[in-house]
């Protein structure tokens, strides 16, 4: 599917679905914007546009394969970005899945591509259909949109998981459990997914020697900024929480090997406390004659010798600190 949207700065005006064979004449003043968004498309769609626009044959290949990083590649006459934004759902084994968003910007007109609805691409076209708000101040400040868009669903997600690791926290002083160590590899694998997405996003927008990957009209920068601290923010959030995660996982092991010792220690006692009474009670079950075995009361005295052990022994362990 292919969706238009053409501002043209003369008229201040919107139009929609116009004619692609058009493109020189639409895009003949530089201060107009062609915004053509592919949804779910084709090979034979992209490839069709890749032709009207001249696009490389590594960009379109890009687009027909997912990335697992995001980048920028530039092509001279025009950049090509991928993006990735996250959904999250807490029901399903797998709950962090990842949609590719991919980008051509051009001198004014912008080509996004992916295969699922996005929120914040979904937003902006709606808001394409009754003014120009997003289009006018031309197509960094789309890009800037649709990127900040993306990068706001992050911070739901990471509250969420912040507060999940604070639960776990909590029920591992209470009862370890099987499946707390499973949720904590699943916590894990989200943050590390995560911080995947996050940190080629960041360098894409990095300031470097005043420098940044791709042009960007002087009055747009402010925006970039804002965008690239929301990324800082969410990048410090990430790191603090996958070292919660590393703390809390070594605490519940602690926690598990002390419970482990206190268990071997008990039964290392009862061993302790068992092996004299069993080696007594064996002497005297010899099928052999022994002294006194033949009075009744030498079992009282065995059975109380066995006892007086048993009390002296547990007297020593308790004196000692053993239990």
């Amino acid at each position: 599917m292919i969706k238009t949207y053409f501002y043209n700065h003369l008229e201040n005006k919107m139009y929609h679905d116009v004619d692609l064979t058009r493109r020189a004449d639409l895009l003949q003043d530089s201060d107009n914007l062609l915004w053509i968004d592919l949804y779910n498309c084709t090979a034979e769609e992209l490839k069709y546009i890749g032709n009207i626009f001249d696009f490389h044959p590594l960009a379109i290949e890009d687009c027909l394969h997912d990335s697992p990083r995001s980048k920028v590649d530039n092509y001279e006459d025009y950049y090509f970005f991928v993006f990735h934004a996250l959904r999250y759902d807490e029901e399903k084994e797998i709950e962090i899945t990842t949609e590719e968003l991919n980008i051509f910007l051009g001198k004014n007109y912008l080509v996004t591509i992916h295969k699922k609805p996005l929120q914040s691409i979904g937003r902006i076209a709606s808001s394409s259909l009754r003014s120009s708000q997003y289009m006018r101040r031309g197509p960094e400040f789309l890009l800037y949109s649709m990127v900040d868009g993306i990068t706001d669903e992050y911070f739901p997600i990471l509250e969420r998981l912040a507060a999940r690791i604070d639960e776990l926290e909590d029920e591992i002083y209470v009862e370890p459990a099987h499946e707390i160590t499973e949720e904590f590899l699943a916590l894990k694998r989200n943050i590390v997914l995560i911080r995947r997405v996050i940190q080629p996003q960041k360098r894409i927008f990095a300031n470097v020697n005043g420098r940044y990957s791709f042009e960007i009209r002087e009055d747009n920068i402010p925006y970039y900024i804002d965008l690239v601290d929301h990324l800082e923010r969410i990048a410090d959030a990430v790191e603090s929480n996958r070292d919660l995660i590393s703390g809390a996982m070594e605490t519940y092991y602690s926690l598990v090997q002390a419970r482990t010792n206190d268990t071997i220690r008990v039964l290392t006692v009862i061993s302790t406390v068992m092996l004299p009474l069993t080696f007594i009670t064996g002497f005297f079950g010899m099928n052999v004659p022994l002294p006194f075995s033949e009075n009744p009361i030498s079992t009282v005295l065995i059975f109380a010798g066995l006892m007086g052990i048993s009390y002296w022994m547990l007297k020593v362990f308790r004196t000692k600190k053993w239990i």
